[in-house]
């Protein structure tokens, strides 16, 4: 079988494996490379990392690689955070309050105002045994966001308002192996990764009232805990030195865990594509889509990203500068938003940050981390 055809094949397989009604949670942008260039990560990443964005990266270079990273993002969409601020500042003695109170009701009831936010830290190795490649990482991936319930909006009353916003959140702690098999020269490779999960779901609430300070992250409540199994599969095929395409299909037996006040909550498969140009050694040129439309926690929004991005390294990768954007295709209420970031290398140490911020509705990520590369 051919490269092309068995590349074909392998997203087939996984394509087949997504049940027409399930959807996957979120992809989380995890590590300042990625994260400088936009989101994108499938066709890229060959440092420890791999073991989240794509195995089969792992084998694509023979090194040794332990970092840290961490990594966290806010989508503000519709302007609610400045809502909740103006409220958590509304004076009752204002001789406009009753006015000033309908405003602020208003803007927080829109509908699609609304807070995503996702996050992931932890620990990350990379080794290799000639064209074998093996990884793990001890990591923490969360993705929740907060709504206003439809069916109990903030009500104004003369000059008084008062209302409750939703919280909903998982947080998925893992210990992950994987590994990874390079055949034909680097021109393609194939990679596994087995998950041991542990999911805490939160379902919280948090009260919304004038001239209270407004907290959410004390608000998400006790989480239920269980555990399940992942696996996730990827391929790399580099039909020559300057063209790297990659696929990923994460939770393929779609681990399930306990709901708050019962149910479940299912990890239905995530698949995503990437393709990587370098048009000369020290440029490299990506992007990223992702070929599931994923669910996210809050009502009405899923996700469904666009990564595109560029990286220039400059004497012999002493600094790296990454500039990208990315665009939530299922989210009409979100720009595309710009991503930047900067690389440091000094023998094996590397220090990397990266971040962005949506000036539209003023979202911002934001990464870092540290390695050694040997």
């Amino acid at each position: 079988m051919s490269y092309h055809r068995l590349i074909l094949a392998i997203t087939v397989v996984a394509a087949l494996m997504i049940p027409a009604q399930a959807m996957a949670l979120e992809f989380v942008t995890v590590g300042p490379r990625a994260m400088g260039m936009g989101g994108a990560g499938v066709a890229v990443t060959t440092d420890a990392l791999a073991t989240y964005w794509n195995p089969a990266g792992l084998a694509m270079t023979q090194t040794v690689d332990v970092r840290i990273q961490g990594s966290g993002q806010v989508i503000d969409r519709l302007g609610i955070a400045d809502a909740i601020h103006d409220l958590e500042k509304f004076d009752p003695n204002d001789p406009n309050a009753a006015t000033n109170a309908q405003t602020i009701a208003n803007r927080i009831n829109k509908p699609g105002a609304t807070v995503s936010v996702n996050g992931s830290a932890g620990l990350y190795i990379k080794g290799h045994l000639g064209e074998h490649a093996f990884g793990v990482n001890v990591s923490d991936v969360v993705t929740g966001g907060g709504f206003i319930p439809r069916g109990n909006l903030v009500q104004p009353v003369g000059a008084t308002i008062t209302g409750t916003m939703a919280l909903q959140a998982l947080e998925a702690r893992q210990i992950a192996f994987s590994y990874a098999y390079a055949f034909a020269d680097k021109t393609f490779s194939f990679g596994v990764t087995g998950k041991i999960l542990q999911g805490a779901a939160y379902s919280g609430s948090t009260t919304l009232t004038q001239g209270t300070e407004v907290s959410i992250t004390d608000n998400f409540g006790k989480p239920t805990i269980s555990t399940a199994f992942g696996i996730d599969v990827g391929a790399i095929y580099r039909p020559s030195s300057w063209l790297r395409f990659g696929a990923v299909a994460k939770d393929l037996n779609q681990p399930t865990f306990d709901a708050v006040g019962g149910g479940e909550l299912k990890l239905s498969p995530q698949v995503r594509a990437g393709v990587a140009v370098n048009p000369y050694s020290s440029l490299t040129l990506t992007a990223d889509v992702d070929a599931t439309s994923n669910k996210t926690f809050v009502p009405g929004v899923k996700s469904q990203i666009l990564s595109l991005g560029a990286e220039q390294t400059i004497f012999s990768e002493f600094l790296s500068f990454r500039v990208g954007g990315f665009k939530n295709m299922k989210d009409a209420g979100t720009p595309f938003t710009p991503t930047a970031g900067l690389g440091l290398r000094i023998f094996a140490f590397r220090a990397d940050v990266g971040g962005g911020y949506d000036f539209r509705e003023q979202g911002a990520l934001v990464s870092g981390s540290l390695s050694l590369t040997f």
